[in-house]
């Protein structure tokens, strides 16, 4: 079972509705085209069709996949006192008194462009359940780091 919000779980349903009304009638067409040029053997386009296919058929299997195991979290249930999943975060790195503010997310919606990060990531592990005032150690590629919880926000 996955947990995740309204609008990541309305974003995977736009982006499967996306696949299979557009990418996938497209690369149906460019294989009956191919087709159409004759040997099958040495036509370049229709294999590249088919492998074109075979990937997008593997992405609408993984993303309805994901949708029929998905549950909407009510964030009106949730509480802004710790940490836990859709909790917007405000952190200090310690070290260098850098300010960072995260989202934690299901690792389907996670984008650190928009500041979203996924609840299996280790520094969203290390924060999961800590207070605002908090500090929390976590082992990062680039070494040890220590983040201060500033506040936290549903």
């Amino acid at each position: 079972m996955e947990y995740m919000s309204q609008e990541g779980y309305d974003k995977l349903v736009a982006e499967l509705q996306h696949l299979t009304k557009v990418e996938l009638p497209r690369v149906t067409e460019a294989i009956s085209e191919a087709r159409d040029k004759g040997d099958l053997s040495e036509n370049f386009e229709y294999h590249a069709a088919k492998r074109e296919q075979g990937r997008l058929l593997g992405r609408i299997r993984f993303k309805q996949n994901v949708l029929a195991h998905a549950r909407v979290i009510d964030s009106s249930r949730l509480s802004a006192d710790n940490v836990q999943l859709l909790s917007k975060v405000k952190l200090t790195n310690t070290g260098n008194n850098a300010s960072m503010n995260y989202t934690i997310v299901s690792p389907h919606e996670a984008s650190l462009k928009e500041g979203k990060i996924s609840i299996k990531s280790p520094i969203a592990q290390a924060l999961l359940n800590k207070k605002v005032g908090d500090v929390v150690e976590v082992r990062v590629p680039a070494g040890l780091l220590k983040l201060r919880i500033d506040n936290i926000e549903l």
